[in-house]
Formats: C-alpha cells, sequence, structure tokens
C-alpha cells in the first residue's frame, strides 16, 4: 500500500501562503487543455507552448515570459550551384541566388516586394528554430537549402527558398527557387522560376543567348532577374543596413561562355556579374547567398561553381542578449541603441534573456 505524502502549508498574515516544496502544476497539450471543463481560476502548465497557463471564465490565457516588442530580420537561403559545361558549346547558366526576405528600416526584400513586418512577440526564455541554409555544391546541379526561423507554437514561419541550379550540358533545366538558376544548353533554353509561395524571393535566371557564341543565362538575384545587365549577366543583390553599415548580399551567378572568347562564369554574391579571368568559374561568397558561376565549353569543360551559403542577421533592442543553441553558430555585436545577430551556419536554437 502507497504511502500518501503531503506538502505543510503555512498562512501568514492577508493572503500569503508557503508550501514546503515546489509547486508542480498539471501539464497538458493544447489540445488536451482544450478537452478540458474549465472554470474562472483553473491553471495548467501547457506542453504544446511550454507556459504556465489560466482560465479566465471564457479562454486559456498564457503566462508568458517578457515579450521583445521588436525583432528585425535579414534572412537568406543558401544560392544555387552554376550548371556545368562541356564540349560542343554547352556552356552552363549561373546559379540562382538564395530567398532574400528582410523587416529591416523599410529595406526591399527579394523581387521587389516590400519590406516585412518587424517581430512583436518574441518571447524571452522561449527558444525559437533556426537553420541556415548551404550553397549548393559544384559537383551536380543542386539548388540551394533554406534558411529559416520559426517558432511553431505561435505560427512564426519565416522562411526563404534556395536558389536555383543553372541549367547544363545533357539538357538539364535551370532550377525554380528563391530566384532562378540560369538556363544552359541547349540553345534557347529558358530560365528557372522565382518562387512565389508564401512569398516572392527573388527574381527569375536568364535564358541562353540565341546566337554565337552560345552564352549561358545568368542565374537570377534577389534585386534583378538575369541577363539585366547584358547577356550571362547575374541579377543584382540587394543592400542592407541592418548591421549597422551597407552591405550587398543575394547576387545571381555569371553564367559561361564559349570556352575560346569567354570563360567561365564569376561566382555571386553582391551584384551580379558575368565573366572570370580565368578558366574556371569563381564560387560564390560564403553567407551572402549568391548563386555560384557557370562552366564553360570546349577546351575548359569544367563544372559550375558552389552556391554561397546563406545568412540570418537579427535586430532587436540592447536590453537584451541571445543565446545560440547547439550546432548554431553566431555572434552578437552593438550598434547604436540595439544589438544584432549574425547566424552563419547550422541548424537549432536560439533564445533570448
Amino acid at each position: 500500500m502507497s504511502t500518501l505524502e503531503t506538502n505543510s502549508i503555512g498562512k501568514y498574515n492577508g493572503n500569503n501562503v508557503s508550501i514546503d516544496d515546489a509547486l508542480r502544476l498539471k501539464s497538458y497539450t493544447t489540445t488536451q487543455r482544450d478537452a478540458l471543463t474549465s472554470v474562472a481560476g483553473d491553471m495548467i502548465y501547457n506542453t504544446t507552448t511550454s507556459s504556465p497557463e489560466y482560465y479566465d471564465g471564457s479562454s486559456w490565457v498564457q503566462l508568458a515570459n517578457e515579450v521583445l516588442t521588436r525583432v528585425d530580420y535579414l534572412i537568406i537561403a543558401g544560392g544555387g550551384t552554376g550548371g556545368n559545361g562541356e564540349t560542343n558549346l554547352a556552356n552552363g547558366g549561373g546559379g540562382g541566388a538564395g530567398g532574400y526576405r528582410s523587416s529591416w528600416n523599410n529595406e526591399t526584400s527579394g523581387g521587389g516586394q516590400s519590406s516585412e513586418s518587424t517581430l512583436t512577440t518574441i518571447q524571452a526564455g522561449t527558444a525559437y528554430s533556426v537553420s541556415v541554409g548551404a550553397g549548393g555544391t559544384s559537383t551536380n546541379h543542386q539548388s540551394g537549402s533554406d534558411s529559416f526561423f520559426k517558432h511553431a507554437a505561435t505560427g512564426i514561419d519565416i522562411t526563404s527558398k534556395g536558389g536555383g541550379t543553372g541549367g547544363g550540358y545533357n539538357n538539364v533545366a535551370a532550377g525554380t527557387g528563391g530566384s532562378g538558376g540560369g538556363g544552359g544548353t541547349p540553345v534557347n533554353s529558358s530560365g528557372g522560376a522565382a518562387l512565389t509561395s508564401p512569398v516572392v524571393h527573388g527574381y527569375a535566371g536568364g535564358s541562353t543567348e540565341s546566337g554565337s557564341p552560345y552564352r549561358g543565362g545568368g542565374g537570377g538575384g534577389a534585386g534583378e532577374a538575369g541577363n539585366t545587365d547584358g547577356q550571362s549577366a547575374g541579377g543584382d543583390g540587394l543592400a542592407s543596413t541592418i548591421t549597422g553599415s551597407s552591405v550587398v548580399r543575394g547576387g545571381g551567378g555569371g553564367a559561361g561562355g564559349d570556352g575560346q572568347l569567354n570563360p567561365a562564369g564569376e561566382g555571386g554574391g553582391a551584384n551580379g556579374v558575368t565573366y572570370t579571368s580565368g578558366s574556371h568559374p569563381a564560387h560564390a561568397t560564403a553567407n551572402t547567398g549568391g548563386g555560384g558561376g557557370g562552366g564553360a565549353s570546349r577546351a575548359y569543360n569544367r563544372n559550375g561553381s558552389s552556391g554561397g551559403s546563406g545568412v540570418i542577421i537579427l535586430r532587436y533592442p540592447n536590453g537584451y542578449s541571445i543565446s545560440f543553441g547547439a550546432g548554431v553558430t553566431g555572434t552578437e555585436s552593438a550598434t547604436g541603441s540595439d544589438k544584432y545577430a549574425v547566424i552563419t551556419a547550422g541548424t537549432g536554437t536560439v533564445s533570448w534573456s
């Protein structure tokens, strides 16, 4: 037979009471909570939201941690790889830039979209999921990976989509993505489209050129479509001052050209570019979400280059400090009356205190 254990409750002046041990509220998920027959004053611990809650007679109210009323963000996904070049005028298209989403200072988001809304419900002490997308690798036409900031229980989901791969030889089509990859061989191949759901993230890639030399299409950038600045040029990126100084990110990769005249494409990162002076396409700059350069044809026979990894930048009042969970690489710095966190790699959680 089990022994009943009780806590001693002491009564003091007024309505003050004390108990011997910590008070543990009964735990329920949100679904279990909603199935209860409750009266005003009932309290539980909600394991879905990781917060104590009380019933006010008509609905459940969360006893939340302190709320940060202003968190701005710049979230960029990984850029796509440049398309592979091969013999017989098969030139690779430039990789598309990773999706670009910004809420800071009314700065434009990718694809010509308006600045997004500042987050006003971030709770201190609550873990938020983050992931920095990798760039596509240079060996097999690959799109970049998504970057995100999420909290499922409160419906926060800011996901930027990875950039599309550049088109390449053997009729590999340009990929769709945050920004689309540029078209590769055959001639007149279309560039990949920029994704529009749940929001627009960037611009489409450019198509291949119909004349000779048969140059590939530039990858789409956050700020403009591929080929905007000339055949094979990657689309420009966008500038942001979220860290206190202006930095351009999210450029599309330049395409490969005819190997005898114009060598391989330059990797994106900032503003889109067209060619390198060497024979091998350049990799995009890390933590910019730039698209990789496309490979050139004929004597070079080069693979396209890798897309740049993405980045997550969060800006908030300097009365708070951020903590990076296991697997997340980041730094915190101050600028004016704010702090900002730059997360450069990993998947895990962050929280504020």
